[in-house]
């Protein structure tokens, strides 16, 4: 009796469907608290950089590996609509936290090259950025 309860729990599973979702950890901040910013302030970030790239990668055990990185990309989120390699991005960012945020949002892809030869995945991030009224520069989101 109890093998048919198993058989019929596994069967149960393989005919009812399912799905497995990933929901990503973001930190959406209010469109309130945002402050327009545009290409111009480009300078301005990437000195905030130099500070908020390695606060954002260092949590892990391999944190030594992002201890050098080069900045890629770095786009007001809507500068990225029309480029084939960074679109994709600003929709992440509407579908996260909404139009309003991404709208005031950057995109920084970075290289890290440390990583090369050892991780394809980890040679590659890309963070999304914005600057608050309050705090200035911060990472509201790290995609990888």
């Amino acid at each position: 009796m109890k093998k048919i309860g198993i058989l019929l729990s596994l069967l149960t599973l393989c005919l009812v469907p399912f799905q497995l979702t990933v929901q990503a950890k973001v930190n959406c901040p209010s469109g309130e608290q945002l402050i327009e910013t545009s290409a111009n302030d480009k300078d301005e970030l990437l000195e905030a950089l130099k500070k908020l790239v390695p606060s954002t990668y260092s949590e892990s055990d391999y944190g030594n590996y992002f201890s050098k990185w080069d900045v890629e990309t770095a786009l007001p989120l809507p500068k990225t609509v029309g480029k084939a390699k960074d679109e994709v991005y600003y929709k992440m960012a509407q579908n996260y936290c909404g139009e309003k945020v991404a709208d005031k949002s950057w995109l920084v892809r970075l290289h890290f090259p440390l990583w090369e030869g050892k991780s394809d995945s980890a040679v590659e991030g890309q963070v999304y950025l914005a600057k608050s009224k309050e705090d200035g520069w911060f990472v509201w989101h790290r995609y990888k």
